[in-house]
């Protein structure tokens, strides 16, 4: 996809995916400095929120605290889970772009009448959730007019990762401008016409490769944008007997495959249901594969990009109003309303 095409440009999910760039150039670590002292402090962080507001911001800073080998307990739930654990000794990040998330606002809620360290995450001032929490980090990439969150998943993820950043190894100087370019190139991919048409065929988009929610979100934003059904395999769980109602005109996108694992998925998906499988990777694997330039621990936001190119390139092709969905809302859940 690019912007110098109308079928393209016309769209503000395009528009807004395209904006991310710029997120990431002006992205400043410095915000969550004072933050990051005090959850270090703490031992433990829950990140919570709904939808993609935890899935990629949460999911990939949790692995990379388990890379890295952070003294940090790092976990994520969603909130009303969270609300039945004990988090007294926790520092708690609370994740709601509208800031009116009713399943958050609860949760904060208690939090407050604990008095438990806390902290918000929105893209607006004023919110139910900014009077909840003694510190809120206010997202500056600007409002989205689709439905589907993209930029702001983006800006989300930074704030989260940044938090251990300040624990750990900080990524080399100049590395906003180095994701960007890589970012761009992931957006910009000509995706084969042929895996193209053969996603639009398919009655299901299956997801499937690490625990960081990169896949995960994908398969969320397939609902959303293409407005095909679609679902999240973690790990191999594609190989452990969901190829029982696996049919051949269905499609899997392997994320980052493992090399390792790579036989065991031909074995099953290519050669024992039939299906085809697409692979995004920094790399050429044994699948057709969509190759994104390397980024490196990174990696993650540029596949989510390559992800977002690929969908809005199936979306279009099905004639998708891709700003509108029919019943999706962009606060699924408003506190009050």
């Amino acid at each position: 996809m690019n912007l110098h095409e109308e079928r393209y440009a016309r769209h503000a999910l395009v528009r807004e995916m395209m904006e991310t760039l710029k997120v990431v150039r002006n992205f400043d670590p410095a915000r969550t400095r004072q933050a990051a002292d005090q959850i270090r402090a703490a031992g433990r962080l829950l990140m919570t929120g709904e939808g993609s507001s935890r899935i990629f911001p949460a999911k990939n800073a949790r692995r990379q605290a388990l890379t890295r080998g952070l003294d940090l307990a790092v976990f994520t739930e969603g909130s009303q889970q969270a609300a039945q654990y004990d988090l007294g000794r926790f520092a708690v990040l609370c994740a709601s772009n509208s800031g009116k998330t009713k399943e958050v606002i609860l949760l904060a809620q208690e939090l407050e009448r604990r008095q438990i360290l806390r902290f918000g995450l929105c893209a607006h001032r004023n919110t139910p959730l900014e009077a909840l929490c003694p510190e809120t980090f206010i997202l500056t990439c600007g409002p989205e007019n689709a439905v589907a969150a993209t930029k702001s998943v983006v800006e989300q993820a930074l704030l989260c990762q940044s938090l251990l950043w300040h624990m750990s190894t900080p990524p080399p100087a100049g590395w906003q401008e180095a994701l960007a370019v890589r970012m761009e190139a992931a957006l910009t991919y000509p995706v084969p016409p042929a895996l193209v048409t053969a996603a639009v065929q398919a009655p299901t988009l299956y997801f499937a490769g690490y625990n960081d929610g990169v896949a995960e979100e994908l398969s969320l934003k397939t609902n959303e944008i293409t407005r095909k059904k679609s679902d999240y395999l973690e790990g191999t769980y594609a190989v452990h007997g969901i190829e029982e109602v696996m049919e051949p005109r269905d499609v899997v996108i392997l994320i980052d495959p493992i090399a390792a694992e790579a036989e065991k998925f031909t074995e099953v998906l290519l050669k024992g249901v039939g299906l085809t499988v697409i692979a995004i990777a920094a790399h050429e694997t044994s699948f057709p594969t969509l190759v994104m330039p390397d980024a490196g621990e990174l990696n993650p936001y540029v596949y989510l990009c390559a992800g977002w190119n690929l969908l809005v390139e199936i979306g279009l092709a099905r004639g998708i109003e891709l700003d509108r969905p029919v019943r999706a809302r962009k606060v699924g859940n408003e506190f009050g309303g």
